[in-house]
């Protein structure tokens, strides 16, 4: 269950998000309870889905020259950890050139947190932190020792969940805590063609509808709504203008879910969605503009030959 703050939160957001008359909407960070993401999980192992298997493979690539590319003690901050699977590469690379390194794991999920300590901390001095994001990078940035660098993860395609001003705005807001020296990795997932990147948001075993149908167990769980499962379907849309594709929740019939929790009633037209998640794509010449935008510098990029996806490397 949710702390009594993130309970509100939670709350919140299902009201405002769903009580509306226009697009209902619901953020994607509520996918991933324990359960979500152990199901995001399963879903980067899909054989539609090849972007984690690309991120691997460029993070075998380039770690090393990332790590040698800090002049001095260096500590390592990771935004939505999961289970840190990926982390270890460029943890392994950076005990080449430094005794230890202390990890901080930033995640909205305990589970995922447990296991990433367990994963990594052979490698690092790992400390857990269950918080948002920039929480997170406030607390590390409070209590790192002077002189020391920090490396900041944002892995796989998380920046990929904001449309493209709210990206501005929170790597701008990142931007604020770090300094010169300190350097970002983060991924992306490239423009593609339809045909590649629906299948990988709608796969054949219904394993990505189990992950956008879980934001409804959670708030029948967690807020006392009363959603029927088998009266929504899993949508994957790509919207070619606006290099996204959107996961929906469509109703199948007329409704009205009540959701004590929220303090609300969701009413749905057949046919009418809740609006789950975005998956935006770039192209290397958006992240390079994006970089400067929000106070970087673009040093590097790394892409993948199989699947369309970079690996970026901004410095302060």
């Amino acid at each position: 269950m949710l702390a009594t703050a993130a309970m509100e939160e939670f709350a919140a957001d299902v009201r405002r998000g769903l009580s509306g008359a226009g697009q209902k909407q619901l953020p994607p960070k509520y996918f991933y309870d324990d359960l979500g993401s152990a199901l995001f999980d399963a879903i980067t192992l899909l054989p539609e889905y090849g972007l984690t298997r690309a991120d691997i493979r460029i993070l075998q690539r380039c770690s090393q020259e990332v790590a040698a590319s800090f002049a001095r003690d260096v500590a390592v901050a990771e935004l939505g950890s999961g289970s840190g699977r990926k982390t270890r590469f460029v943890l392994e690379a950076l005990r080449r050139h430094q005794p230890e390194t202390s990890y901080y794991a930033i995640d909205v999920s305990p589970a995922a947190l447990d296991r990433c300590r367990r994963e990594l901390e052979a490698l690092a001095r790992v400390e857990p932190l269950h918080c948002g994001y920039l929480d997170g990078v406030r607390h590390i940035v409070a209590c790192r020792r002077p002189h020391q660098q920090l490396l900041i993860l944002f892995l796989g395609s998380s920046i990929g969940n904001y449309d493209r001003e709210s990206a501005a705005a929170f790597l701008a807001g990142l931007r604020q805590f770090l300094e010169p020296g300190d350097a970002l990795l983060i991924g992306a997932d490239l423009v593609k063609s339809a045909d590649v990147v629906v299948p990988a948001y709608d796969d054949a075993l219904g394993v990505t509808a189990a992950f956008n149908k879980n934001v409804l167990t959670r708030m029948n769980r967690e807020l006392g709504a009363g959603f029927d499962l088998s009266s929504f379907d899993h949508v994957a849309v790509w919207r070619e203008e606006e290099l996204r594709i959107e996961m929906h929740l469509r109703s199948r019939r007329a409704q009205t879910i009540a959701i004590p929790g929220a303090d609300c009633r969701a009413e749905f037209r057949a046919g009418e969605t809740i609006w789950t998640e975005s998956s935006h794509k770039y192209r290397l010449d958006d992240l390079r503009g994006m970089a400067g935008q929000t106070g970087f510098v673009f040093e590097n990029a790394w892409t993948d030959g199989e699947w369309g996806f970079a690996e970026c490397l901004w410095r302060v």
